[in-house]
């Protein structure tokens, strides 16, 4: 509990709560147990959102969001993850889940990677955002990059407009490119974000 403290004193207002094994908060989607929150991994959302933390579950497993949708008020993100109908993958937790994520105020980042939407061109990115989109409402998906040099992805950074020319092709309006691109996002930072 003492490293959310200094984690947040260090400036952190993100934090995720798993990644590729199970741990002492609960299970991973990767893990063996398929476990919700610990006693301890209840503990500690409750202190993450007492400090109005925002909570990542990308990574945690289906039972664990579930968990903490339970036990906390505050909407929480999915930062990098596919749809599940979308892309069958072990990586993308059940549609249903991600529309209580969205029905709570959530935020689901659309990831650029196979393990994620199958097929990492834009087009098919573009089109999973297209599912996403219908499935959750146009407010709560926004981009989910991965670009973390563990993945592999068909663009870098710069080719962030490949994106965008995709999505016009696929006849998204300029308010849902807006609102994928970057302002979903923003908002809902400078919603959740402490203020201090």
């Amino acid at each position: 509990m003492e490293n959310i403290d200094r984690l947040y004193d260090a400036g952190y207002r993100v934090m995720g709560l798993q990644h590729f094994f199970d741990n002492a908060l609960g299970g991973s989607l990767h893990g063996e147990s398929g476990a919700g929150l610990s006693d301890f991994g209840r503990a500690a959302v409750q202190e993450m959102a007492r400090r109005s933390i925002v909570i990542d579950v990308a990574h945690s497993s289906e039972q664990v969001v579930r968990d903490v949708l339970a036990l906390v008020e505050r909407p929480v993100i999915v930062s990098h993850t596919g749809v599940k109908a979308a892309c069958d993958s072990p990586r993308n937790i059940s549609d249903a889940l991600m529309q209580q994520i969205a029905a709570a105020g959530g935020l689901i980042g659309i990831g650029y990677w196979d393990g994620a939407v199958c097929d990492n061109s834009p087009q098919n990115i573009v089109r999973t955002m297209r599912y996403a989109i219908d499935l959750l409402g146009v407010d709560h998906v926004a981009l989910g990059s991965d670009f973390d040099g563990s993945v592999e992805v068909a663009f870098d950074a710069g080719g962030l407009g490949q994106l965008t020319g995709e999505m016009l092709k696929q006849g998204f309006s300029e308010a849902e490119i807006r609102k994928v691109m970057g302002e979903n996002l923003r908002d809902f930072f400078l919603a959740q974000l402490p203020q201090s």
